[in-house]
């Protein structure tokens, strides 16, 4: 016996739609978050930009399984299907260069916390944007804490993109299943 959607009490598609709105939310906002702040973080120019148009690409893969479960779509099931084991590769690859990154910037974002929250040297110098400062939040936790939220929200990133793939092929597999039943003409259900 299978389990059709193990975490979430919700049937099977409304589940696997209220998953995929939770990846959505977060991954757009996590994207944004790097795109607009990430230069505090990550210190070479196209880093964080990359990291954060990989989170705004899980947001679009879970918009597209959003859609493809609403409207019961085989051909777009089968696309995110398809789609969701590229997303978790990369992101977990993603992951692990963001946590190797954080833990080589620790001094410069230990000096950006020290300094009033303003961008490290070499960045200015290099031209990276200069506009805002580092949120207070982030020297407030302290680095540890800091470096324990991005790894701990990572691997939640990845189990959760995990998870979504299972409900779609899950799903994928039930509208196999009903495609080739047979209903009550025909001798569907009277067929020996």
């Amino acid at each position: 016996m299978w389990c059709d959607n193990c975490l979430l009490v919700l049937p099977l598609r409304g589940g696997a739609i209220a998953w995929a709105v939770v990846i959505a939310a977060y991954s757009l906002a996590g994207g944004i978050f790097l795109l607009v702040d990430g230069q505090y973080l990550f210190f070479f120019f196209p880093e964080w930009q990359i990291y954060g148009g990989i989170g705004l690409g899980v947001a679009a893969a879970a918009i597209i399984s959003m859609f493809a479960l609403s409207n019961r779509s085989y051909i777009w099931i089968r696309v995110v299907k398809f789609l969701w084991p590229f997303v978790i590769v990369i992101c977990a690859i993603r992951a692990i260069i963001m946590i190797v990154q954080l833990q080589r910037g620790k001094d410069k974002i230990l000096w950006e916390c020290s300094n009033g929250g303003q961008l490290w040297t070499d960045s200015v110098a290099q031209g990276v944007s200069t506009s805002g400062a580092l949120p207070g939040g982030f020297c407030a936790m302290g680095f540890s804490s800091l470096n324990v939220a991005f790894i701990v929200s990572l691997l939640v990133d990845l189990v959760f993109q995990i998870y979504m793939y299972f409900l779609t092929w899950r799903f994928s597999k039930r509208l196999e299943h009903y495609s080739t039943m047979k209903g009550p003409y025909h001798g569907g259900y009277y067929q020996a």
